[in-house]
């Protein structure tokens, strides 16, 4: 069996117009330094709570199926970053990282991780399945490309609300008669995702409807083991997909979380005031395995360090400990800063890890809790379906 070639790195959209390139790096730029920092913590939490997931899964402490992030931090936080915090988002199975980068307390996840009572879905779920209403953020879905129908309906109800009821439905911060408001969905899927039915359903009907949700491919090159351009048609022109359904694609390289912002803010202001739909294709990589089983035979070690050369982390954190200069001469992060807040995470994600190791497992009740939205008795022969009780770290 031949190897797989290697996924070749997108180049920046933005480089091939100086003047928007620049006009655009400034959206970036002119943010905060706190900002600027916040992204960099949260990107550094995700890393090292992956990492964290990685030692547990192999002492056997988290069962089931185990998807890490490390590499493709950018992407969950320079897009979710671009959002109102009542922006609905739904995801894949790859799903940790989004849920840290969207504000879920890293003690309700990695206790989901570990199948406890404590975790995010009361350990119903695991790691594909992490859920957060209270930040709009639903889920983590195991099934191959089925989130992006509910993407869809997200943006399709927050639309309809605007555009026929007048009014806001009671959800998390809103009460119900609420003025409503415009909002836009993201449905972020893998590139394996992209010959899904369901995903060209979504997509025929938020072009045919104008719905506001964002598909964004994140694009790491493989599908499980197998390069992108032997599976997909048109790999090297994902845009021929949004094409088909009369909606907006654009290409971003997701490897410098600025450029990143730079492009794809603007992206979600427009879907939002247009009420209109988008496809992205980021381009990004993960330095690990599909899962904790892979072993990586489809590519080679040259490769990986090829793109851990341009981690993201790294470039931020040089960009704001180099780059960043105020009129003073001062950097927008010292050394020092930065190793004190590398410290303080790793703090966070061990407290994460012991929390998790001391809750309770789920009792066997919760077999029948939460089960449908509105229970009616006797549809079970064995209990009665009930509705549970809310999980006080969300």
């Amino acid at each position: 069996m031949t190897q797989a070639s290697a996924p070749s790195p997108a180049p920046s959209p933005a480089k091939s117009d100086p003047l928007r390139a620049n006009s655009r790096r400034r959206i970036a730029e002119q943010l905060p330094d706190a900002t600027l920092i916040k992204w960099l913590r949260d990107m550094f939490l995700i890393r090292e709570f992956e990492n964290r997931t990685a030692q547990a899964y192999q002492q056997a402490k988290i069962g089931g199926f185990c998807h890490l992030y490390t590499g493709q931090e950018a992407v969950a936080v320079g897009t979710i970053k671009a959002l109102q915090p009542d922006d609905p988002i739904v995801h894949a199975y790859r799903d940790h990282g989004h849920a840290l980068a969207r504000g879920m307390d890293p003690r309700a996840c990695m206790a989901e991780m570990f199948g406890r009572a404590t975790g995010c879905a009361k350990g119903k779920g695991g790691s594909m399945h992490m859920f957060d209403k209270p930040h709009w953020f639903f889920g983590g879905h195991g099934i191959v490309g089925a989130q992006t129908p509910l993407g869809t309906g997200l943006a399709f109800a927050a639309k309809y609300e605007c555009e026929v009821l007048g009014k806001s439905l009671p959800n998390p911060g809103v009460l119900d008669g609420q003025p409503p408001k415009k909002k836009v969905a993201l449905a972020f899927l893998g590139d394996g995702a992209l010959n899904q039915g369901a995903l060209h359903e979504a997509m025929n009907l938020a072009g045919l409807y104008s719905i506001p949700v964002i598909y964004i491919v994140e694009n790491n090159g493989y599908s499980m083991g197998t390069a992108i351009q032997r599976g997909t048609t048109m790999a090297h022109d994902l845009m021929a997909k949004a094409r088909a359904y009369g909606i907006e694609g654009r290409v971003i390289d997701a490897f410098d979380i600025m450029e990143l912002y730079d492009h794809f803010k603007p992206l979600v202001d427009a879907c939002r005031d247009e009420q209109r739909p988008a496809f992205v294709d980021l381009k990004t990589y993960r330095y690990l395995g599909h899962s904790m089983s892979d072993p990586q035979k489809y590519r080679t070690k040259e490769e990986v360090d090829q793109f851990k050369a341009k981690d993201s982390i790294d470039c931020l954190a040089a960009y704001l400990m180099g780059d960043r200069i105020d009129a003073a001469g001062k950097p927008a992060l010292s050394q020092d800063q930065f190793q004190e807040m590398q410290e303080e995470v790793r703090a966070l994600v061990r407290d994460s890890v012991e929390f998790a190791e001391n809750s309770p497992v789920p009792d066997p009740a919760e077999l029948y809790s939460d089960v449908f939205v509105n229970p009616q008795p006797n549809l079970s022969p064995t209990a009665e379906y009930v509705k549970g009780a809310k999980n006080p770290l969300l």
